[in-house]
Formats: structure tokens, C-alpha cells, sequence
């Protein structure tokens, strides 16, 4: 008993944080006091030892020495790409290769700054401090992700697919976008907050931007800013239904004048138990041209936690007036996590287009892991 309670005793006050003397002080007072030996004083330093061993490995996170608090992560994506498309060549890539740090400057200022350094140059993707006054009003400054669209603001890491929707890719400052590939993000201030609780449950959040509208690392290229918005709704638990809106003037392409860049989309997203279902909708318009797309998406954990099988349905038409240029994809994966941070994700996706008949299916394997 008296050994059991001196355990309990130095792991007190190793956590403390008024703790006025290091263990060994305390074990060396309490043997200079004749109260244990030395041979139980090097057990229980032992025994203490390995607690505080099991205690490291169980953390989820871990800090980094710095003037301030911080938390390092990162991850890297390998990718396998088969293509059937004739003249196309299959082979390895690395994807992605984040680093990201997030720390904390007082209880109500946060900040990020997170690297990609995949790819011929290292590529600054977030960058921004978040001033949280309250669950109902929060400021971000700095570059960040634009507030639109279920997909684009899903974490990258954690992305049940392989690759985002084609009208995802397209309107949302993805790789197909007519502002060039910005990865979801911008430059700019956004005011967000969660509101109205039910059960211990926001029912409202809103998230209003106002960006430069020329994308990641970049300055401004006119005078006129854009505006960009996402409010959402969650009525019960696991459902959560939104609507989001950007309004801008960009320059883009090979002119030199301010153009339309606007979009609108609606989402849906349900997770019960082990089934999940992603349901999306956006339509944009890039100067003259006006675009639009949907896709359906559901899951199911064969193996909770570990197996899921995903089947998306995905739809685009790049351009709403022109005929024969209709694109659907039907996809299928497989995704296994090994744990939180390390998975494998199988996937084919069978393409096709109105127009020419063309054979330009693939197939992925990627591997993610992450610390």
C-alpha cells in the first residue's frame, strides 16, 4: 500500500504544474528520512520511468521547443498512376509533402503556416493567424482556404477519395480553375462563428470572406476584391446541409481587363455509424462562359475504422451553351487505415465524354503517411 501510494505521489507531482522539486529530490528526502531504501527508491524511479514511456506513446500530439507553443505535422501522399489513355505514360509520383505548424500566441490568437514541397519548388499554402473571440465570432487574416464548396474545404490528409470532383477541380481554385491551380485558397480576411445549440450542438455556422481573387502567393492584379460566403445548417446530429456563394473580377486568362469569377453551390453530407453520403452541386461562370456540375458519393466501413469502400457518381459540363462536351465519372476505392496517420487508397475511375470515343480510364494507388 505504502508503495502504491508513492507511485501515485510522484506522478502528482510530475504533473503539476506547481510542482516545487523534481522526483529524485523527492525520493532522495524520503530516503535521507529513512522512510524507503534506496533499492525501493531506484524501483519506483524505474517504475516511474516506464509510465511516463507509455504516457509518450499514447499522446497524440507532441510539442516543439519554441518561444511559444506550437504543434508540428505533416504528411506525404505517394502515388501509382496507370492510365489507359494512349501516349499517356503510367508511373510513381510524389503527390504532396506538407508540413504544417500551428501555434498558439495567447489563449484567443492562433496561428498556421503550412509547405508543400512536392513538386520542382517548395509552395507556401497556408499562412494566417485566426483571432477567436468568441464560438459566434472569429477573425482570419492571411492566406487561407476560400469558404466555398463541401470538397474544397475537406482536409487533404483526410479526403475519402483519391481526387477531388471534376466541377470541384474546376471551380474551386483547384488545378482546373482559369486562375491556375491555388489549391482552395486566397488572400484575404474571413469573419466566421458558430451560433444557436441544441443538445450541445451548434445548429448554425457561417463563414463571410472578402480575398484578392488572384490566389495563393500572389498580389493583387486589379482593384476590385472578391467576396465569397458558406453558411450551413446541421438540424440533427450526422447531417449537415449549406450553401455557398463567391462573387468576383478577376483577371485571368490572356487578357488584361477584369472578368467575372463567380460560383454557387449547394452540398449535403450524412454520416451514420459506418455509411456515409456527399452529395454536391456548383455552377460558375468565368467571363462569358457559365459551367456547371454535380456528384453523389457514399461510403461504408466493411472494417470500422480500417476498410471503407467509396462509389462516386460525377458529372460536368464545362461549358452550359456548347453541345458535346458533357463529362461523367464513375469511380470506385478502397481505403485502408492502417492507423490515424498511415492509409493505402485503391481506386478506378471509368470515364466518359460526349465526342469522340476515347479510352482514357485510370487507375490509382496511394499511399499516405503522416506524423
Amino acid at each position: 500500500m505504502k508503495k502504491l501510494f508513492l507511485i501515485l505521489f510522484i506522478g502528482f507531482t510530475q504533473i503539476s504544474l506547481l510542482e516545487a522539486q523534481s522526483t529524485n529530490d523527492i525520493l532522495n528526502l524520503l530516503i535521507a528520512n529513512k522512510t524507503i531504501t534506496q533499492e525501493q527508491a531506484d524501483s519506483l524511479r524505474a517504475e516511474a520511468a516506464i509510465k511516463q514511456q507509455d504516457v509518450e506513446a499514447s499522446k497524440k500530439s507532441f510539442l516543439v521547443t519554441a518561444a511559444k507553443q506550437i504543434q508540428l505535422a505533416g504528411y506525404v501522399q505517394m502515388r501509382y498512376q496507370n492510365l489507359d489513355e494512349k501516349g499517356k505514360i503510367d508511373g510513381f509520383d510524389i503527390r504532396r509533402a506538407r508540413l504544417d505548424l500551428k501555434g498558439s500566441i495567447t489563449p484567443y490568437w492562433n496561428l498556421r503556416f503550412q509547405v508543400d514541397l512536392a513538386g520542382s519548388s517548395p509552395k507556401l499554402i497556408d499562412a494566417y493567424s485566426e483571432c477567436k473571440l468568441a464560438s459566434y465570432f472569429n477573425i482570419t487574416l492571411g492566406q487561407f482556404l476560400v469558404p466555398i464548396s463541401l470538397e474544397n474545404t475537406f482536409p487533404t490528409g483526410k479526403l475519402e477519395t483519391i481526387d477531388l470532383s471534376q466541377v470541384s477541380e474546376t471551380l474551386a481554385a483547384r488545378s482546373k480553375d482559369v486562375i491556375g491551380n491555388q489549391n482552395g485558397r486566397d488572400i484575404g480576411i474571413q469573419f466566421n462563428g458558430s451560433f444557436a445549440k441544441l443538445n450541445e450542438r451548434h445548429l448554425f455556422d457561417y463563414y463571410i470572406g472578402v480575398f484578392n481573387g488572384s490566389g495563393i502567393n500572389n498580389s493583387d492584379k486589379n482593384e476590385a476584391k472578391s467576396v465569397a460566403g458558406r453558411f450551413l445548417v446541421h438540424p440533427i446530429k450526422g447531417l449537415d446541409a449549406g450553401c455557398s456563394l463567391y462573387n468576383g473580377w478577376d483577371v485571368f486568362g490572356t487578357t488584361t481587363k477584369n472578368q467575372k469569377r463567380n460560383r454557387f453551390g449547394c452540398e449535403l453530407k450524412y454520416d451514420l455509424k459506418q455509411f456515409s453520403l456527399r452529395w454536391e452541386y456548383i455552377k460558375g461562370q468565368d467571363g462569358d462562359i457559365k459551367r456547371e456540375g454535380w456528384y453523389v458519393q457514399t461510403g461504408y466501413f466493411i472494417i470500422p475504422q480500417k476498410l471503407q469502400l467509396i462509389l462516386k457518381y460525377d458529372t460536368f459540363d464545362p461549358q452550359i451553351n456548347k453541345t458535346n462536351d458533357y463529362c461523367k465519372n464513375f469511380t470506385i476505392i478502397a481505403n485502408y487505415a492502417f492507423n490515424s496517420w498511415t492509409r493505402i487508397q485503391v481506386g478506378y475511375t471509368f470515364r466518359e465524354e460526349q465526342g469522340p470515343n476515347i479510352n482514357n480510364n485510370i487507375g490509382v494507388i496511394q499511399y499516405q503517411i503522416g506524423f
